[in-house]
């Protein structure tokens, strides 16, 4: 038992198996083997190694927004003219990536808590013709205050208490009232991190100075590292047509790109700037679509003659969603390994194709299989006969060779 062991470990650790190769001279499966295999060495060396550079780490980046809007409009409604700058126009103040700039609004002025009849809404939804269409207390979702119980013969809706009189939004004005908010412009102040390269950038880089900063103005051909971005450029570039996403407004997407390659200088790593439309009016926009544009309401409450008043503000604008998208590689052995190793893997798909074709597909296919395969049987055991009953009974004789000699002669 014990060599057997021996025997059985020492050809485990000291003997080499390798698979019989058949080489086979066929032009045709040739050709499609070596095409197959360059298309493969290809994809490793241009896709994998070059593009998606798989023999890098990669690390994704943490950021930061700040944002600082400036401009001023000015208007003249009905004999009453009013300044409007970036305090007025942006919301919220706080500088985040996230903000509107109203670019039109409907105003209702004077509203005190008192009762007052709905607004006709023109879709008979806050229609009624007598006090029992208005019940008492209730409110209806397209209504604006809870019902009193009385029927407004001269309106033909129900009386309501509410912040009276009620905003009238059915019209909207056009043009928008704060059209010149399209020269408005935005200062965005960017800085990321790559936690595991111990990397920090900004995208006020070396060549973006306080002069440049001063003058410069975003253009992705002759100014694409500039952080000052015009409102009205914003829009056109997502899609849209500002006059028409100023009149009920809409949502768009900056998006500032990190795509850094820190086996490189450091001085290569630079953001790109996108602009995506996300919600609104665009130019190519033939349908009508429901709820368009983005509006929200404020209130500027005061108090006059000891009587607690408010200013509503339906503030249909421009929101800006920034973005930050980071991604820094950096060469590691162990990717540069696992993408070597994959793509030797890959290699296998040629062979497997190869016998494919000789296999199934090619007139010789026969002979093939005989080279590559090697057939074996088995013998099979043929079973002992089992012993009749007249020999077992029959009594075991023992011969010695001697004495069968000596009566043999």
């Amino acid at each position: 038992m014990k060599p057997q062991i021996k025997r059985t470990l020492s050809n485990f650790f000291f003997e080499y198996e390798t698979p019989r190769q058949v080489l086979v001279r066929n032009k045709r499966v040739a050709v499609v083997c070596r095409i197959i295999q360059m298309g493969v060495l290809a994809y490793i060396i241009g896709w994998v190694f070059m593009y998606e550079r798989g023999y890098q780490a990669i690390d994704i980046a943490i950021g930061s927004i700040f944002t600082k809007m400036k401009g001023v409009s000015f208007t003249n409604i009905s004999g009453k003219e009013r300044i409007w700058d970036a305090a007025d126009l942006v919301f919220p103040e706080q500088g985040d990536s996230s903000f509107v700039v109203m670019t039109n609004y409907i105003a209702t002025v004077g509203q005190k808590q008192d009762k007052c009849p709905e607004l006709p809404d023109g879709k008979n939804k806050n229609k009624c013709m007598t006090d029992e269409n208005c019940d008492e207390g209730k409110y209806k979702r397209t209504g604006n205050g809870h019902m009193t119980g009385r029927c407004i013969s001269n309106t033909s809706t129900c009386e309501i208490y509410s912040w009276c009189p009620v905003e009238d939004d059915r019209q909207i004005p056009d043009p928008p009232i704060l059209l010149t908010a399209e020269n408005y412009t935005l200062f965005i102040k960017n800085s990321i991190t790559f936690r595991q390269f111990n990397v920090v950038r900004s995208n006020l880089v070396e060549s973006v100075n306080q002069s440049y900063i001063n003058t410069c103005l975003y253009h992705p051909k002759t100014d694409p590292l500039c952080p000052i971005f015009r409102l009205g450029d914003i829009v056109e570039r997502s899609g849209f047509n500002f006059s028409e996403i100023a009149r009920v407004g809409g949502a768009i997407g900056v998006l500032i790109d990190w795509d850094c390659n820190l086996d490189l200088s450091i001085r290569h790593c630079k953001p790109k700037y996108e602009f995506y439309g996300l919600y609104g009016t665009a130019k190519n926009d033939k349908e009508e679509k429901p709820s368009l544009g983005y509006n929200f309401r404020y209130a500027k409450y005061y108090v006059e003659n000891g009587v607690d008043k408010r200013t509503l503000m339906k503030v249909f604008g421009v929101r800006i969603d920034i973005i930050v998208h980071g991604r820094a590689g950096k060469f590691d052995i162990i990717p540069t390994l696992t993408a070597i190793g994959s793509g030797v893997g890959i290699f296998g798909v040629a062979t497997v194709v190869c016998d494919l074709l000789l296999l199934y597909f090619v007139s010789k296919r026969d002979f093939y299989k005989n080279m590559k395969f090697k057939h074996t049987e088995i013998p099979e055991e043929k079973p002992a006969l089992p012993q009749s009953q007249t020999e077992k009974d029959l009594p075991k004789v023992t011969y010695h060779s001697n004495l069968f000699s000596r009566r043999s002669l």
